[in-house]
């Protein structure tokens, strides 16, 4: 056993050796881990942030100009008057997010009583946006009209004050949950990608028939490699962590980072195994891509980094517990961001485990069988 230790650490060296003389994935793993998460984190975002609006204001009252005049930046744009005429081709070409048609006699009407309407067409392709916008401009509306007449706001008056209190993300920046997200996602495609290419890397260079006149067994060989790889992009992903998270975006860390890494290197060990076996399974570098982005994709989109598992059909809620990134994705936001500790996220880890020794053994299986092929 001290042997098989020996001989694993041997070729981690080996293996960390050839993948820091790689510039290409080395440079691959810097722009993943930083560039590619400041920019996803700053570009993207699910608030309401300057959209358009136009207005077809047929009134020009003391109350329309009221409405219109409340729609202030970041949320939205300055507010363009449109003819009617012009509105359908305006919404056609997509110029506009919403437009708001206020009637005529709507501030007389207002006053009398008699409950005037403003119509709010608004361009649901931009379905966030156009979701939360509309309850914005329903809020802003309903607020200056009551302005206008003196009336109380709603909530004065009614039997039941709600008191919000947000937990994890006061202030609701999506760029939290995004940047952190896609650290865990990015760590996902690199091990998958790192490892698989070491492999075959091997078996296109020639050096596998080095490896098979050492006495080395094969679980040495792949052990290696899933060490040599999951210490870099633990190192690399921690340091994301800090310097880019914490530093570059200002995004607190409210969990334990210790534990976290403790996850991070079990998860590695996972997505490892399955970059292991899907090089196994793909005889040249290009098939290895082929075979390695569709899965991974499927992967991200169900792991609950880009829509709540709860928004899934059952059906997938039930299969993609069986995927080690919404395990791990899981347990990445009970931690990060909710400061769990280990006597909550423990079934998570034991379920990466699991699966990890089971794309461990499939990796093995195939891997023994590509040896004895060169043999």
């Amino acid at each position: 056993m001290l042997q098989w230790f020996k001989n694993v650490w041997v070729l981690s060296i080996k293996e960390l050796k050839s993948l820091l003389s790689d510039v290409v994935m080395i440079a691959l793993m810097v722009v993943v881990l930083s560039l590619a998460i400041y920019s996803v984190a700053t570009s993207i975002s699910t608030e309401v942030r300057h959209a358009s609006v136009a207005i077809m204001d047929a009134d020009h009252s003391v109350l329309s100009y009221r409405i219109r005049d409340s729609l202030l930046e970041p949320y939205f744009k300055q507010p363009v008057e449109v003819r009617r005429e012009d509105v359908e081709a305006a919404m056609d070409k997509g110029d506009y997010v919403f437009v708001l048609d206020i009637p005529a006699n709507f501030e007389r009407d207002v006053i009398a009583g008699r409950s005037p309407t403003i119509q709010v067409l608004a361009d649901a392709t931009s379905v966030t946006q156009a979701g939360i916008g509309f309850n914005y401009l329903s809020q802003i509306i309903d607020t200056q009209t009551r302005s206008f007449l003196r009336q109380p706001v709603a909530t004065e008056y009614s039997p039941v004050t709600p008191v919000l209190n947000t937990q994890f993300n006061p202030n609701g920046e999506s760029s939290w949950f995004i940047a952190t997200m896609n650290v865990v996602s990015n760590l996902t495609l690199l091990a998958i990608i790192l490892v698989g290419a070491a492999v075959i890397r091997e078996r296109e260079h020639g050096t596998i028939e080095q490896l098979l006149v050492m006495p080395v067994h094969p679980s040495e060989i792949v052990m290696a490699k899933i060490f040599a790889n999951g210490a870099v992009i633990s190192v690399a992903s921690l340091l994301s962590l800090w310097l880019v998270i914490e530093g570059w975006l200002n995004i607190p860390i409210n969990g334990s980072v210790s534990l976290f890494s403790l996850g991070m290197i079990i998860y590695l060990f996972s997505v490892a195994s399955l970059g292991i076996w899907f090089a196994t399974l793909a005889p040249t570098m290009p098939q290895f891509g082929l075979l390695c982005l569709p899965i991974y994709v499927v992967m991200r989109l169900l792991s609950g980094s880009e829509s709540p598992l709860e928004s899934m059909p059952v059906f997938f809620q039930y299969i993609t517990w069986f995927s080690p990134e919404t395990q791990f994705t899981q347990f990445s936001q009970d931690v990060l961001f909710r400061d769990a500790g280990l006597d909550i996220v423990w079934p998570k880890i034991i379920m990466m485990t699991i699966m990890g020794a089971l794309f461990l053994a499939l990796a093995l299986s195939r891997f023994r069988g590509m040896l004895a092929q060169h043999s």
